[in-house]
């Protein structure tokens, strides 16, 4: 019987010992995620004010719309996301949105979400980072108002210098992938 009672014992403490370990693993995953790190400091080089330029396309062959903005970028959460505050216009009506930026340790990819008040939607895109051209490629989905269905969306946003950035976006409908705009931002 004590042999038994051994061997058991022994058992629960090595699957104990599995378990610590699995519980170090975990809470050392966790530290990593939770952690900011050199692309939050990266991202955190935009925060401060903006002047922006914005030309939009409704359709192919018409004529751009232009209009002017002013955002804001700050950190938030510890560095861990950017907080993005736009005013201005867009055809002719007051307009404002927000954003947020992450960067997702675990996944390691770029997060974007969007909303604004010409909508009732959020747009979420994931991107990568391309070193050489200095530029984050998202892809993502967003609401198609005429229709009510998710439509392809892909934002290009390039870090230019430390005083200028420019922001394009394509939206895909009908199969066909369209630019509807560009924002150049000039650092205040």
């Amino acid at each position: 019987m004590k042999k038994i009672t051994l061997c058991v014992m022994a058992l629960l403490m090595l699957a104990m010992t599995s378990v610590k370990a699995q519980d170090d693993a975990m809470m050392k995953a966790w530290e990593a995620y939770m952690t900011p790190g050199d692309v939050h400091k990266m991202i955190a080089k935009s925060d401060g004010k903006w002047n922006a330029d914005v030309t939009m396309w409704m359709k192919p062959g018409d004529p751009p719309q232009k209009s002017k903005g002013v955002c804001e970028d700050m950190m938030i959460l510890g560095g861990r996301y950017q907080q993005t505050n736009f005013k201005g216009t867009m055809m002719g009506k007051p307009f404002e949105g927000m954003g947020l930026l992450g960067y997702d340790n675990a996944k390691k990819t770029f997060i974007s979400t969007w909303v604004d008040n010409m909508g009732t939607g959020i747009m979420v895109m994931e991107g990568t980072w391309d070193e050489a051209t200095k530029t984050i490629n998202f892809k993502g989905k967003g609401v198609d108002p005429a229709t009510g269905k998710d439509m392809d969306m892909r934002e290009v946003y390039k870090l230019v210098d430390d005083k200028t950035q420019i922001m394009e976006m394509y939206c895909t409908a009908e199969g066909k992938e369209m630019k509807t705009m560009e924002i150049k931002f000039t650092r205040q």
